[in-house]
C-alpha cells in the first residue's frame, strides 16, 4: 500500500507585484514516499482514501530539513538546571576554566548531549555536525557518550562527528589520542588555532595533514585568530594541501582572518579557497561592540559554499542561544541588512546545505521525485516569511518518519 505525505504547500514560482516587488507562488500538492523513504510521485490530485497516510500537513509549507553544521554536543549544561559563565580574559583562560570542570560533566556527557539533539530536533534539525573533546583530561570518554547520544536518535538525525583537540595538539600524546578517536567512531578531524594554541604554525597544520592523510578524513578547523594571523594560517593551511596533494575536504570554521585583511590579500586566498573546494562554517558572531565575521555574501558570489551553526550553547562559554538555527539566520539576515523577498529566501541554503525550494531565478527546483522525503513543516506562507518570522510549530520528518519527542 502506498504512503502519503497530503495537503502540503509547496513554493513553485514568483511573480512580480504591480509596485515591482517579488511574491513567492505556492500551491498544494500530495508526495507519495517509498517504504525506503524517498518521494516516488508528486501530485496535485489527492491520491484517494485507500491509502497510508503519514502526515496530513493540513496546508503547512514544506521547507528543506536544516543543517546544523557547527556544536559541540559534548559541552552543554542542558538537564543540569541554571548555571551562568565564569567571565575570562581570553581564549586560553576560558580553556583552562573549560578543563576544570570536564571530569565533572563527563558523567552526563550520553543525557546532556542527548538533550541537545531533542532540542535540533524540535526546531527541524536533521543533520548535526559536532565537534567532541578529544584531550589529555578526559581522552575518549566524551566521544563515547556522544556516540551513544547519536545512536538513539539514528532513525531521524544524521551527524558528523569531529575528532576536536580543543586544548591542543601538539602537547599530551594528543596526536595519538585523535588517531585512537578516529578509530572508535569520530568521523573526521578537527583543529583549533594552531598560532593562538598551539603557538606553533607550520609544525600543528603538518600534524594534522598526517593524520587526516592516513586515515583519509575531512578536516574542520576552528580558526578564531584575527587579521593576518588567522590569514597566514589558513594560507599556510592550502599550501600543504597542494603540498600533500590532499584529497580530502577542508571546512574553516569562523575564520575570522577572511574579516580583517585588504580586499586584495582577501580575494587571493578565496581564489585559493574556490580551487580546493574550502568550505567556510560560520557562527555569524556579532555584536554591538565587537563585529568579528567572514565576509558571507562575498564568499558565496565567489563561489564558496558557507554555512551556519549555533555552535556551542548553555555551557561554560555562552548563557545564550536559544540553538534555534533557523533564528541563527535570522539574526545575520537583520545584521546584514536583508530585508526583500529574494534575499531572504536565497538565505535559506546557508542552513539547508544549499538546498532551496526556487533556484535564483524564482523555478521550482526542490523537492524532486527520488530526492529524501525529509523536510520541515511549517505555518508559514513561504520561506523568506519563515526565514524573517521564525515560525515556533514546526515538525521534522527524515526519510518518511516523523520526530516525535519520547515519553519521559
Amino acid at each position: 500500500m502506498s504512503q502519503w505525505i497530503t495537503n502540503v504547500t509547496l513554493e513553485t514560482s514568483e511573480q512580480l507585484r504591480t509596485d515591482g516587488s517579488v511574491k513567492t507562488v505556492t500551491d498544494t500538492f500530495h508526495i507519495e514516499v517509498t517504504n525506503e523513504g524517498m518521494i516516488s510521485r508528486i501530485t496535485s490530485e489527492f491520491p484517494g482514501d485507500h491509502v497510508t497516510i503519514l502526515y496530513n500537513a493540513a496546508g503547512q509549507l514544506a521547507l528543506p530539513p536544516f543543517k546544523e553544521m557547527h556544536n559541540h554536543l559534548d559541552k552543554t549544561y542542558l538537564t543540569l538546571g541554571w548555571r551562568a559563565c565564569q567571565p575570562v580574559d581570553s581564549l586560553s583562560e576560558r580553556l583552562a576554566k573549560e578543563a576544570e570542570e570536564l571530569r565533572e560533566l563527563e558523567p552526563t556527557t550520553e543525557q546532556r548531549a542527548a538533550a541537545m539533539i531533542e532540542r535540533h530536533l524540535d526546531y527541524g534539525v536533521n543533520h548535526i555536525r559536532t565537534h567532541v573533546n578529544i584531550d589529555p583530561y578526559i581522552k575518549l570518554d566524551n566521544l563515547k557518550g556522544v556516540i551513544k547520544a547519536l545512536d538513539r536518535y539514528s532513525h531521524v538525525v544524521t551527524a558528523d562527528i569531529i575528532a576536536f583537540p580543543q586544548h591542543g595538539l601538539l602537547r599530551d600524546g594528543m596526536p595519538e589520542l585523535l588517531e585512537e578517536a578516529l578509530d572508535s567512531g569520530a568521523t573526521m578531524l578537527g583543529g583549533l588555532d594552531p598560532a593562538g594554541i598551539d603557538r606553533q604554525i607550520e609544525p600543528s597544520l603538518r600534524k594534522t595533514m598526517e593524520i587526516a592523510q592516513r586515515y583519509q578524513v575531512d578536516v574542520d578547523f576552528h580558526f578564531h585568530d584575527r587579521d593576518y594571523l588567522g590569514y597566514y594560517t589558513m594560507d599556510k593551511w592550502i599550501d600543504l594541501i597542494e603540498q600533500y596533494n590532499f584529497a580530502q575536504k577542508t571546512f574553516f570554521s569562523h575564520a575570522f582572518g577572511l574579516a580583517g585583511v585588504g580586499q586584495a590579500d582577501l580575494a587571493r586566498i578565496v581564489k585559493r579557497m574556490k580551487q580546493h573546494n574550502i568550505t567556510v562554517m560560520s557562527t555569524a558572531p556579532h555584536s554591538v561592540n565587537n563585529v568579528i565575521m567572514p565576509p558571507i555574501d562575498y564568499l558565496m558570489q565567489e563561489g564558496i559554499a558557507v554555512h551556519l551553526g549555533c555552535d556551542g550553547y548553555f555551557d561554560s562559554w555562552s548563557p545564550y542561544v536559544s540553538g534555534d538555527i533557523l533564528e541563527k539566520l535570522n539574526r545575520y539576515n537583520e545584521f546584514s541588512g536583508k530585508i526583500d523577498e529574494k534575499s531572504l529566501r536565497k538565505s535559506l541554503g546557508l542552513v539547508t546545505d544549499g538546498v532551496t525550494p526556487l533556484n535564483q531565478v524564482g523555478q521550482q527546483q526542490w523537492p524532486s521525485v527520488g530526492d529524501p522525503a525529509s523536510f520541515v513543516f511549517v505555518t508559514s506562507s513561504c520561506s523568506a516569511e519563515a526565514v524573517a518570522r521564525l515560525p515556533q510549530k514546526r515538525q521534522l520528518m527524515h526519510r518518511g518518519k516523523l520526530w516525535q519527542k519520547p515519553a519521559k
